[in-house]
């Protein structure tokens, strides 16, 4: 695991996994397409792994299932997302988000660029200090082990 994320760019970035728009809407549905590529967000309460807390397994994208999350990093901090205190080494990207009038931290997956949701600090949730909100609809579980763990 590392708190490694804090790469903060507001300049335009490529990721490995490339597909058209065609593409990503024939693989997501149209309300996954709406979040992970319009960087859209799920109700507050509404997504399928806001209060899901697995012992074991593994959260990835839902795009392409690059590993992200493990079920252990997950905590009920009672945002109405599902909520993680850190990520898998490499696997998130961040870019600063100027959206709604203030400014937040964007977490994507760093193999395809979706969005994942926003990331807070110091609200003292965790020992890491860190609140990774994420949509259901960004990411699947899978109840396999990560080879990081």
């Amino acid at each position: 695991f590392a708190n490694s994320f804090r790469k903060f760019t507001t300049t335009p970035m490529s990721f490995p996994v490339q597909k058209s728009e065609e593409e990503w809407k024939s693989k997501l549905t149209g309300e996954e397409f709406d979040v992970i590529r319009n960087k859209g967000t799920e109700r507050a309460g509404t997504g399928e792994y806001n209060k899901y807390y697995p012992k074991k397994g593994f959260f990835k994208c839902r795009a392409c299932e690059n590993p992200l999350y493990s079920a252990a990093a997950k905590f009920n901090s009672g945002c109405g997302w599902p909520a993680f205190d850190k990520c898998y080494k490499g696997s998130i990207t961040t870019d600063i988000d100027d959206s709604f009038g203030r400014r937040r931290i964007e977490i994507m997956c760093s193999q395809c660029g979706g969005h994942l949701g926003h990331v807070f600090e110091g609200e003292k949730f965790t020992d890491t200090n860190e609140r990774h909100c994420v949509n259901s609809l960004s990411v699947k579980f899978d109840k396999g082990s990560h080879k990081a763990e």
